[in-house]
């Protein structure tokens, strides 16, 4: 593998990965400033945005419209720091915990049903106007 293209993948990664973890911070400090602090809306909502951006992205990928470059930034960088699988994880398991067990099964539900939803939306959208 060519040294240089394996630091540019990981400078494209690095950058997007920080851009998207900035952007989920500001995304949760919203969802608290908007009082939303009782049930993981915040996560909820990154994770259905991330779904939707995720089909966007893979459309745009599988049409040949966006290069290897653009997706380790966007798809692999922006969207890994973005999304929060990690910490969907650590909330259900606090509320199973909390003895919150359908509530967790909810989120669990919702999450990955209206992720995959936003997804297929997303590439679809995407799809029809390349």
């Amino acid at each position: 593998m060519d040294v240089h293209l394996t630091y540019k993948a990981t400078g494209l990664v690095m950058a997007g990965g920080a851009l998207g973890a900035v952007l989920r911070f500001h995304g949760t400090q919203l969802a608290v400033r908007l009082g939303h602090t009782g049930y993981p809306f915040a996560t909820l909502g990154v994770n259905i945005i991330g779904g939707f951006a995720m089909g966007v992205v893979a459309a745009l990928v599988l049409r040949g419209h966006v290069g290897e470059p653009l997706r380790l930034f966007a798809a692999v960088g922006v969207l890994g720091g973005f999304t929060t699988f990690s910490a969907f994880s650590l909330e259900m398991f606090q509320m199973i915990e909390r003895g919150q067990v359908a509530l967790a099964l909810g989120y669990a539900l919702l999450s990955v049903s209206l992720s995959l939803a936003a997804l297929a939306a997303g590439y679809a959208i995407t799809r029809g106007l390349t």
